[in-house]
């Protein structure tokens, strides 16, 4: 995962902090805690860096609070707001197989994926953002990169043709296994096209919530919803799904 996209992650975790009612962000010597109360002596939600500060500040703006710290200037939007009880993140540690074959521990959300999180969001007629044959597609996808592990790095070309690999292997093999995987998202985002294979990266892959997608990419405002329906509609296709 490249620094940006850490950075990013990192401030769309604190925005859904600070969105809660009495959330703050206190300054501190060397960082910024993230608080639920005015209670200094309360462990903080989570803690931040200075580029994470200055994301927020960028993306959502942040204004001092009475009495010291601030608070975020506008809310994020609906799809970045935290649900009740759901903030969709777990922080955590995955095994994945690297060139060797060696496992390795690796860091990872062990949470709920940003697809199964948009698949519960209902429009204002109550029907859900993505179909289950959407849902079930975007998923698919992801858990093939997980298994690509450092195989399916995000700064790869996915479109190059797939590098061979010399030696013995067999199905039980893990990097024999990476290397599959790998192959069958490469295959998936071709099948796709240019032009909606980019937010299944963005969404399925590494993770981002739509507006930062939208953003990335350049595309309209609150247009990321229609482009990841379209483009989970075409992957649902690839897979028969």
């Amino acid at each position: 995962m490249t620094p940006d996209i850490e950075v990013e992650q990192a401030a769309l975790r604190a925005a859904r902090a600070l969105s809660r009612a009495g959330a703050w962000l206190d300054a501190g010597a060397s960082d910024y805690a993230v608080r639920q109360g005015p209670d200094r002596r309360r462990r903080p939600a989570l803690r931040i860096g200075e580029a994470v500060f200055a994301e927020l500040a960028r993306t959502l703006g942040l204004k001092p609070k009475e009495g010291g710290g601030y608070v975020l200037a506008r809310a994020p939007e609906p799809e970045l707001a935290p649900e009740a009880g759901r903030p969709g993140v777990v922080e955590g540690e995955r095994d994945v197989a690297d060139r060797d074959g060696v496992l390795r521990t690796r860091r990872a959300n062990l949470g709920e994926s940003p697809i199964g999180w948009l698949a519960r969001r209902k429009d204002a007629a109550g029907a859900p953002w993505l179909t289950a044959r959407e849902a079930a597609a975007g998923e698919k996808l992801r858990e093939d990169f997980v298994r690509a592990g450092t195989l399916g790095r995000l700064t790869m070309n996915w479109t190059d043709a797939p590098a061979g690999r010399s030696g013995r292997g067999g199905p039980g093999d893990p990097v024999d296994r990476a290397i599959h995987a790998k192959a069958r998202v490469r295959s998936a985002l071709v099948a796709v096209g240019p032009g909606l294979d980019g937010i299944l990266e963005r969404v399925c892959l590494v993770g981002s919530a739509l507006e930062a997608a939208e953003r990335d990419l350049g595309l309209p405002r609150r247009s990321g919803k229609a482009v990841l329906k379209l483009a989970l509609q075409r992957l649902a296709a690839h897979y028969g799904i």
